[in-house]
């Protein structure tokens, strides 16, 4: 579940903000083991994603310069646009126009740079991406995995991140889609992987997995947690030198944050034995429904998670933070969503509202970061 690129960039602020960038240069909560009190130093890199609260070019800008500052890396959250690759255009002009631009600029501050690469729709993840379904075609064709696999090098190439994902929430396609698109999936992630891995030797490599699901959470009441596993991902994918995390605990039927288990991420990297690292996920800071679904939250509620987060995080020793979204979403400028959309839900996950003014969150983002790394 994506927030992020599941309501794609508008063309106008991504042309506009590409200009400018140019310009610019299993344990419970009785766990026995608890955090350790206010802790001086962290694991973990810590940033955000530049996704703008709503399709206005000065706030585009303005909410990029408010978090870079509190920020040691950046996130790139991406679905291959595939309407162009389709209609012909390469790879790397696209990846040149797009991302190319913003990633120069926050490699000139000193932020290396995590790209995530999403196959499915991550708004709905039994369906493909719409532009697939769209253009009527399927990532199940080779010829479709060969243009994902060519735009995954193309990404690496030109954007050089330190850490790729091939796939996104990779356990929840399994059970939510047919077996025949997780199987293309699989097989498109691992032959980007092996493209990418050919070409350059030295950035780290995975997939990411939904920690709800991993958790049996998904659609589950209030409850003790009862972790499941990941085997069937480290199996199917085992190029992964490390796994990324999706958490939205909110949605897991979680009241309470501190009814999420300390050693919630932590079991993951235990099973999956190699680093792990948050790249995406939040809590709402507002009362929110969607199908099946109603959440009652406020900004008050929201910090506290923030707060059981960096224990969460500090107690699973992460590699990296990166809840994508530093801005609520303004939802009223987006295009009009289809019946049954869930993007409602992820609107007010941010640590700032869409006029970037800071919620109670963002003080315990800062005093995590400002711990020494």
């Amino acid at each position: 579940m994506r927030p992020h690129p599941k309501a794609h960039l508008p063309l106008a602020v991504a042309t506009l903000l590409t200009a400018v960038v140019a310009l610019t240069g299993c344990a419970s909560n009785d766990d026995p083991v608890s955090p350790t009190p206010n802790p001086t130093t962290r694991t973990y890199r810590m940033g955000f994603s530049g996704f703008p609260p709503r399709n206005d070019f000065a706030q585009a800008i303005a909410a990029i310069q408010m978090w870079t500052p509190r920020a040691d890396g950046a996130i790139f959250a991406i679905t291959p646009p595939w309407d162009s690759l389709l209609a012909g255009v390469p790879a790397d002009s696209l990846v040149m126009r797009d991302q190319k631009p913003l990633a120069d600029y926050y490699r000139a501050l000193g932020l290396p740079i995590v790209v995530t690469l999403d196959a499915t729709d991550g708004l709905n993840r039994t369906a493909e991406a719409p532009a697939l379904v769209n253009a009527g075609r399927s990532l199940t064709e080779p010829a479709i995995q060969q243009l994902y696999r060519a735009y995954a090098v193309a990404v690496d190439t030109l954007l050089r991140p330190a850490h790729l994902a091939t796939a996104m929430e990779t356990n929840l396609i399994r059970i939510a889609a047919s077996p025949t698109l997780y199987a293309a999936v699989v097989a498109a992630a691992n032959g980007a992987a092996q493209d990418v891995r050919a070409h350059d030797a030295g950035v780290r490599l995975s997939v990411s997995v939904q920690v709800e699901t991993a958790w049996n959470r998904l659609g589950a009441g209030p409850g003790t947690p009862v972790y499941g596993s990941v085997a069937q991902d480290v199996a199917d994918f085992p190029f992964a030198q490390e796994f990324g995390l999706s958490a939205y605990p909110f949605l897991g039927g979680f009241e309470q944050p501190e009814d999420v288990p300390l050693d919630y991420y932590k079991r993951v990297r235990d099973e999956v034995g190699r680093p792990v690292l948050l790249v995406e996920g939040g809590w709402t800071s507002a009362s929110v429904s969607g199908p099946g679904i109603t959440v009652t939250s406020d900004e008050a509620k929201q910090a506290r998670w923030w707060r059981r987060q960096i224990a969460l995080a500090d107690h699973a020793g992460l590699s990296g933070l990166y809840p994508l979204n530093f801005t609520d979403l303004d939802l009223a400028s987006f295009p009009p969503q289809p019946p049954g959309s869930i993007l409602p839900l992820f609107a007010r996950i941010g640590l700032v509202d869409p006029d970037l003014n800071a919620k109670p969150s963002l003080a315990v983002w800062d005093s995590a970061f400002a711990r020494i790394r």
